[in-house]
């Protein structure tokens, strides 16, 4: 059978330049929040778990620290390395870091966690990865009352096929205590928590649609359907979003935790 980060590498790889170029800045306010809350700095040796395309870790390294992530995604990681020349970025699973205990100093999952299969092993792993009296960093997308990005999260629902029990969603942690429980579980000592609003902006409609139909969520729910319906979901989806000038903004919401090693 195979792994979570088997099957996740190969839908979130299926267009990985358009998830860069076009997607990964989406969670851009919540990188910049957590690395400057995070005090990432020269010195600061920072792990990114689910690092996709290495956005943060190009943030990070712009702040002077040693950058390494980890994906399940090759395709992804090569545009990390374009990004970061100097970084470390490997592909690997999240319940199963290659990494000695206390490799790190600052580590972060941006909207990975919830897609582990065992998020609670997931963040031990991170947990153990980091130094005693570092800092995991847990961020996951807003309630879904809270933004209108849930409208795109939640357009090819009926094109997906049914989730196995117990499966998580985009919201898996999204609910009020499931990060600091999450956590603890994990055990981290929960401290600092804050959410960070972000816009989610496209020059036009083509744009919006390629963005969206970057995802491994759209690339699993087109091997069930096809291509031109996740399309037409998506643009269905955004119509509400258009503006007068042939822009798209949509609001989003980051939940963020730190939690001490």
């Amino acid at each position: 059978m195979a792994s979570t980060a088997q099957i996740n590498g190969k839908l979130w790889g299926a267009s990985p330049r358009d998830w860069a170029d076009l997607q990964e800045g989406s969670a851009l306010a919540a990188f910049e929040a957590v690395l400057g809350r995070g005090g990432v700095e020269p010195g600061v040796r920072y792990l990114d778990v689910g690092c996709g395309s290495g956005m943060a870790a190009q943030i990070a390294a712009a702040r002077g620290a040693s950058v390494t992530g980890v994906d399940a995604a090759e395709p992804l990681l090569a545009i990390a390395r374009e990004r970061t020349p100097k970084g470390d970025f490997r592909v690997a699973d999240l319940e199963t870091l290659p990494f000695a205990d206390g490799a790190f100093d600052f580590t972060t999952g941006f909207n990975a966690f919830q897609y582990a299969g065992e998020p609670v092993k997931a963040v031990r792993e991170a947990a153990r990865v980091t130094r005693r009296g570092g800092t995991v960093a847990l961020v996951v997308w807003g309630e879904p009352a809270s933004m209108q990005a849930t409208a795109m999260l939640t357009a090819l629902r009926t094109l997906m096929p049914p989730p196995p029990p117990g499966a998580a969603g985009p919201f898996a942690l999204s609910e009020p205590g499931a990060l600091r429980k999450l956590a603890t579980d994990a055990g981290l000592d929960p401290g600092a928590a804050f959410d960070v609003d972000s816009v989610i902006a496209y020059p036009n409609l083509e744009t919006a649609v390629r963005g969206w139909n970057a995802s491994g969520v759209a690339a699993r729910a087109a091997a069930n359907s096809s291509a031109e319906a996740v399309t037409a979901a998506h643009r269905e989806a955004l119509a509400a979003f258009a503006h007068d000038d042939g822009t798209y903004q949509i609001t989003a919401r980051f939940k963020c935790l730190f939690g001490r090693a």
